[in-house]
């Protein structure tokens, strides 16, 4: 009879048990694979005008302050080959019309007559750039460079467009902020486009798999101290079909970034930089003869000066613009007017203006983004052109991204906290009243959530504060002994703390914990957000502070009963692929396990902006070259090392790898090693899911 009772107690006990029971997480559930299935609720938003429009992927129309909607086209009242895949553009306010692009055609409806009022083809363009005033559109195929009129008319403006020579393209491969290689004039009437001669420049020999027989197909790679390419900068008139090239002088061994035009569209300024870029300058250029009108404004520093922002002139004011500059230790505005006088430093302080939105023409103010609230917040502000008086226009907490009106005076705000999974406000720039159009659900819920906790530590100097983040298990017990692994990036331009969501978590953080280990995560010297002495404190000597201060984390974690001193491990992609490998071989006897993907190896192999920027020429230093390199430190190895790398990477190319494993069958140690097919820097896709899976096995196969 007892043994009855148990069993039905158990019986009755367990559905309950089941149904209480945390559901955990797969990696395509937390974002891998292209499907991010648990990123929260999000409203897809543009302008049209001070109109705030949804955007769906069938139809679009106006949202008001309220949610509301009000639908004003769908695509299936469009006659052709409209489907989901489209861009939406509202690009005349007042005007009934929205610009679709779909990528074979791009066409004007206006919804109030529900008809095409003008098209144009677009069938084999690639880096198009679309000018809303004229409706010309520029674009590259087959290597040469194209402008597609307002009335349908291509023409062709180059000829020798190659491998070799490129045109209207990003140059300087994507470093001083550039993303793009046509610029168009505010009226649309001209095009300033970068020409690019890189027929000096070595040949990468990449190889093609995909053939009966493997067939070369190099990158134009231009390595440190090594010969770089040439680049100029051209400008084309529609209405008299002419091209000139700005008089810029001999391009040899020097950087032309941040082009921009005057509001009138007669002058074109650029930032110019000499090869060693400790030197820079604004330069103003006649647009319609090329002529070399003088230099606004020179910034040397004996590192290096890094330009990332074109000039803005003030909608109201057209002989004044904005100019952001780290000139004072912390990237900030200053007004200038158009002769190149300085009349004001408009913003601060021991903070970084990362972002300028845009102005608010009325209150004649600009919009930015900048953490002076905390090194981890991001926030917006007004700032009042007259007198640099800042006023806060977000909570003052977590992160926060905008996008303005077209007056400036209506401000979407998509904003996260660490408790917080997304919210979106409408905020009015003039007055600071706000709206909440969205509160995302928290897509986790009913799942095993991880504990994220974030701190701060003091850096290998005893000043500085760095930050960190830390994520437990969700049955975690602080009388247990956890593995944990050192997730690391650690170089410049990037962080990976700050007040967001979970801290800025990433996917494979959260699956890791679930599977019972630690993760730290900390934001050492040489990152972004921090000022210009924070960030070029590793200059000539990548690699060493920053290991200073990781070490420095590892010192914190053993020092919490929960860490295992013994278990220990480090993982780390690109420039954390590289601090990866150099913490594995520099403290051979505290990391177990380590996984390097992309890593560089020695920064003699790495591209000539980024490389000579924070390393010079290996000429110049050569004592930092062997002081990073990798190479020499091969028979350092004493943990379990696996190596990943795209088998085409064009960022850190596959010299890096090969080199290293060489130095290690002389050595005689031994890495494990990985090559993803078809793969450059990044895993894309699927292949994504399979990376994540073989790193955490083999965390699990060596460190648990």
């Amino acid at each position: 009879m007892l043994i009855i009772i148990a069993a039905l107690t158990v019986l009755l006990l367990c559905p309950q048990h089941m149904a209480a029971q945390k559901k955990k997480f797969s990696l395509e559930q937390i974002g891998y694979g292209g499907r991010q299935l648990l990123r929260g609720d999000y409203l897809w938003t543009t302008w049209w005008g001070d109109q705030l429009m949804y955007l769906d992927i069938s139809d679009g129309g106006t949202l008001d302050a309220n949610g509301q909607r009000t639908k004003l086209f769908s695509l299936s009242d469009i006659k052709g080959n409209w489907y989901a895949a489209y861009e939406a553009v509202y690009p005349y306010p007042g005007e009934t019309l929205v610009m679709l692009d779909n990528s074979h055609e791009r066409i004007l409806y206006d919804w109030k007559k529900k008809e095409t009022v003008w098209e144009q083809t677009s069938q084999d363009e690639t880096h198009t750039d679309w000018n809303a005033r004229s409706r010309n559109v520029a674009y590259v195929k087959e290597h040469q460079l194209y402008v597609r009129t307002a009335a349908n008319e291509e023409r062709r403006l180059t000829t020798d467009g190659s491998r070799e020579i490129v045109y209207g393209q990003s140059v300087h491969r994507n470093e001083f902020g550039i993303e793009k290689g046509t610029f168009w004039s505010p009226d649309g009437q001209k095009l300033a486009f970068y020409r690019m001669d890189q027929s000096m420049v070595s040949d990468y020999p990449q190889v093609d798999i995909n053939p009966r027989c493997a067939t070369y197909e190099p990158d134009k790679y231009p390595m440190a101290g090594e010969t770089s390419h040439k680049v100029t900068v051209g400008v084309y008139d529609v209405p008299t079909g002419k091209t000139i090239y700005l008089q810029a002088g001999d391009p040899t061994d020097r950087y032309f970034t941040n082009i921009a035009w005057s509001p009138d569209s007669k002058t074109v300024y650029m930032f110019e930089l000499n090869r060693d870029q400790n030197d820079c300058q604004l330069v103003s250029y006649d647009a319609a003869t090329g002529e070399r009108q003088g230099v606004l404004y020179e910034e040397k520093h004996p590192k290096y000066v890094e330009p990332l922002h074109p000039i803005r002139f003030l909608p109201w004011d057209a002989d004044k613009f904005i100019m952001q500059s780290q000139r004072d230790g912390y990237n900030h505005l200053y007004l200038y007017n158009k002769e190149g006088k300085l009349l004001r430093q408009l913003t601060k302080g021991e903070y970084v203006v990362m972002e300028v939105l845009g102005f608010n023409e009325k209150s004649r103010s600009v919009i930015i983004k900048a953490n002076k609230n905390h090194p981890l917040c991001h926030n917006l502000f007004s700032v009042d052109v007259k007198n640099g008086k800042l006023k806060p226009l977000d909570n003052g907490q977590g992160v926060h991204y905008g996008e303005l009106s077209a007056t400036g005076q209506q401000l979407i705000d998509i904003n996260m906290a660490p408790e917080v999974t997304r919210n979106i406000d409408l905020i009015n720039t003039t007055d600071g009243k706000t709206q909440r159009l969205l509160t995302s659900r928290n897509p986790w819920e009913g799942y095993e959530i991880p504990i994220f906790e974030s701190g701060s530590i003091k850096a290998a100097d005893g000043v500085t504060d760095l930050y960190y983040r830390m994520v437990k298990p969700a049955d975690f017990d602080a009388t247990k002994k956890y593995p944990t692994v050192v997730y690391v990036y650690g170089g410049p331009h990037a962080n990976n703390v700050e007040a967001s969501w979970h801290w800025g978590s990433r996917p494979w953080e959260t699956y890791m914990a679930q599977k019972g280990y630690v993760l730290f995560i900390l934001d050492n010297r040489g990152s972004q957000y921090r000022g210009r002495e924070f960030e070029q404190a590793t200059f000539r000597q990548l690699g060493q502070i920053e290991m200073q201060d990781q070490m420095e984390g590892v010192k914190f974690l053993k020092s919490q009963p929960y860490v295992d001193a013994d278990r220990i491990g480090v993982h780390g992609w690109s420039f954390g692929g590289f601090m990866t490998i150099s913490l594995m071989l520099n403290y051979p006897d505290v990391f177990k396990v380590g996984v390097a993907g992309g890593p560089v190896i020695d920064w003699k192999w790495y591209e000539v902006m980024y490389g000579e920027r924070y390393m010079d020429t290996p000429q110049t230093n050569p004592e930092g070259y062997e002081k990073t390199s990798l190479i020499n430190k091969a028979g350092n190895l004493k943990g379990k090392l696996q190596i990943i790398s795209g088998y085409n990477d064009n960022t850190v190319v596959p010299q890096h790898c090969l080199s290293f494993l060489k130095a290690c069958i002389d050595a005689g140690t031994q890495p494990d090693f990985f090559f993803y097919p078809e793969e450059e820097h990044n895993m894309r896709g699927h292949r994504s899911i399979h990376l994540h899976e073989r790193i955490t096995q083999y965390f699990e196969d060596y460190l648990k």
